[in-house]
């Protein structure tokens, strides 16, 4: 089987690199935000042919039981910062591009085994990932947000754009999101820095158990 992992930031790329080290596992950065890592994600799909494509590396967290370092594994995914409007077709929910899924479901076997992981001191959360070209790093905009999707886990920069690249080549995808900071709770994305100094080294060997399970 050929699997392809990507990230956004070359902080996640050294560590999942040092993760994958003598491995035929690909790893690569397509940089942040939904056209980087679209256009990653079609460029990994065309000229190395993956049967898995994996998103990883950090997010935002959303719901009283999930906590920084804890793993969001993408049971769904959608936009949280697209509107198409409903002035052509009022079936296009909010988060939806038309004429596209309204949210984009992970391979059913692939949240299956991502589900029966056992990772020792790892607490792994399946659920919706919201994705946008945002950094959430105020209360107010995380609030919005949940306004429209209050039963997300977690939000990001690229999964469900890599989501919709995979959806349209017909490639199996899942994300794997470790929580970096809970923006309900911080203040300044405080959490999210001092998750880079202190605990991010130990947060990407779910992304190996996982892949070692396929």
């Amino acid at each position: 089987m050929r699997i392809g992992i990507i990230v956004a930031m070359d902080k996640e790329l050294r560590q999942l690199q040092e993760v994958f080290k003598n491995s035929d596992v690909l790893v690569q950065k397509c940089g942040i935000g939904k056209v980087n890592a679209a256009l990653g994600a079609q460029k990994m799909i065309n000229e190395f042919h993956p049967d898995v494509i994996i998103s990883s590396g950090c997010a935002g967290g959303n719901g009283d039981d999930i906590n920084v370092q804890d793993i969001v594994v993408s049971s769904e995914l959608c936009y949280h910062d697209v509107y198409c409007g409903k002035a052509i077709d009022d079936t296009t929910v909010y988060g939806q591009v038309q004429g596209l899924p309204a949210r984009y479901q992970a391979d059913p076997e692939l949240l299956r085994k991502a589900i029966c992981l056992q990772i020792s001191n790892t607490k792994l959360h399946p659920g919706l990932i919201v994705t946008g070209d945002w950094f959430v790093d105020s209360k107010d905009k995380m609030r919005e947000i949940i306004g429209h999707f209050p039963e997300a886990k977690a939000v990001d920069m690229e999964s469900c754009a890599i989501a919709q690249t995979c959806y349209i080549n017909n490639v199996k995808f899942i994300s794997f999101r470790v929580v970096s900071d809970i923006p309900l709770r911080d203040t300044d994305a405080s959490q999210y820095h001092d998750f880079w100094n202190t605990v991010a080294e130990n947060s990407f060997q779910t992304t190996r158990a996982f892949v070692e399970s396929l």
